[in-house]
């Protein structure tokens, strides 16, 4: 049997990586917020935009665009077989629980992309779940390689769309060109209309219908292998598996940033999207092992690690809180600083609100067990009004710790 502590040591440095995931996440999104989902590739199109700009959005390219995202995939995938054994241990038939913590998060990621904001991917996580139930009971091994067939799926299929997406498109040019007039003085109705209205891109309906059926598969490689790795039992000892995780990531941390760099500075190439694409997932694991190494030698006492471990908690409190802070910094209807501040001061801008979210999480864990977010999931997940799953028939209670409420997002 797991010890408590041992229990607890593989809780906290999970919600440590995710809190770990969201500060990159966020530096990755403030490239949107401050330019757009089209205009962060279009930087030459706004009139303050500095070489330094060019040079910057290059690094985040490479080293943290599409690299972040992904952790946070792996770890859904690693929470949600977590907390199905979880549901079994108790009496419970899961797949009662899941579907609706499914539903619940594709509500409240369609209520954030249709009123806040067009990169939410809550709603995305919440219908490729639906999909992962097929594979909770699958062996680890069956599990990587479709995990693997799929990225190699996804990289193919990326050949030569970034030229064709971002290239010298006049509809693309003019949509930017409006962005920056709606979105740094419109009002919240007319950044909602603009926002939810217009596209710059025509996408005949068979492709539509093809590109909605494909999305599944382009996102399921890394959930995949967050729930080989929770079935494989790593991250249950972080001390013992320190070897595992440095190794691990010495390997594929050159690969991510080599593949990346290549889709980054030969953007004329077919392959850049290939690259680029393979380069996302190998970063993004070698970033989850580099997290764990270093984690593994800070104890739970230490300020480093109880902030990150904060944020990781109250993940879907902070992730929603990010948008509705930066639109209210860029946005006509709040600050107005869309396309204003430059890329420096957004990096400085996006640590200095993770620094202020981490105090924040801290402060509330203190008083409250989850976040507002996270207490609304659980009483829905598991229909209680207390957000705790009620052990149903005979159980070894000391089997159940604190620790097992951890896999929640």
């Amino acid at each position: 049997m797991i010890t408590t502590k041992m229990k607890s040591e593989r809780a906290t440095i999970i919600d440590a990586i995710r809190g770990f995931s969201l500060l990159g996440i966020l530096l990755a999104n403030m490239l949107i917020f401050q330019y757009g989902m089209f205009g962060e590739e279009k930087l030459a199109l706004f009139p303050l935009a500095t070489k330094l700009d060019l040079f910057l959005h290059q690094c985040l390219t490479v080293f943290v665009k599409g690299s972040f995202m992904p952790i946070f995939m792996f770890l859904f995938g690693f929470g949600l077989y977590k907390l199905r054994e979880s549901l079994i241990r108790k009496g419970y038939k899961p797949w009662r629980s899941l579907v609706r913590r499914f539903l619940m998060l594709a509500a409240i990621g369609l209520l954030h992309g249709y009123l806040l904001w067009e990169g939410d991917i809550l709603m995305a996580y919440g219908v490729v779940s639906f999909g992962l139930l097929l594979f909770l009971k699958r062996k680890p091994r069956t599990l990587v390689i479709w995990a693997v067939v799929l990225a190699l799926l996804i990289a193919a299929l990326s050949y030569g769309g970034s030229n064709d997406l971002f290239g010298d498109n006049a509809k693309i040019n003019d949509y930017v060109a409006r962005s920056i007039e709606i979105y740094g003085q419109g009002s919240y109705s007319d950044i909602l209309s603009f926002r939810n209205n217009e596209f710059p891109i025509d996408i005949p309906g068979g492709l539509a219908v093809v590109i909605l059926l494909l999305t599944p598969l382009m996102l399921a490689p890394m959930f995949l292998f967050g729930i080989a790795a929770a079935k494989k039992g790593w991250f249950e000892n972080p001390h013992s598996e320190r070897r595992r995780y440095r190794l691990l990531a010495l390997i594929l941390a050159p690969q991510g940033i080599l593949f990346k760099g290549f889709g980054v500075w030969q953007e004329g190439s077919g392959f850049a999207g290939v690259a680029g694409t393979l380069g996302s997932i190998l970063l993004a694991l070698a970033y989850i092992f580099t997290a764990a190494y270093i984690f593994s030698f800070l104890t739970r006492k230490s300020v480093m690690f109880k902030a990150f471990e904060a944020v990781g908690r109250m993940s879907l409190t902070n992730y929603l809180m990010q948008t509705v802070i930066c639109t209210t910094v860029f946005y006509g209807y709040g600050f107005g600083l869309f396309g204003k501040i430059g890329i420096l001061a957004g990096i400085l801008l996006a640590i200095l609100i993770y620094a202020a979210q981490a105090a924040a999480s801290m402060w509330l864990l203190k008083r409250f067990k989850q976040g507002p977010v996270e207490r609304m999931l659980r009483m829905w997940t598991y229909f209680s009004l207390g957000g705790r799953m009620r052990i149903k028939g005979r159980q070894n209670l000391n089997t159940y710790t604190v620790a097992e409420d951890h896999a929640r997002n």
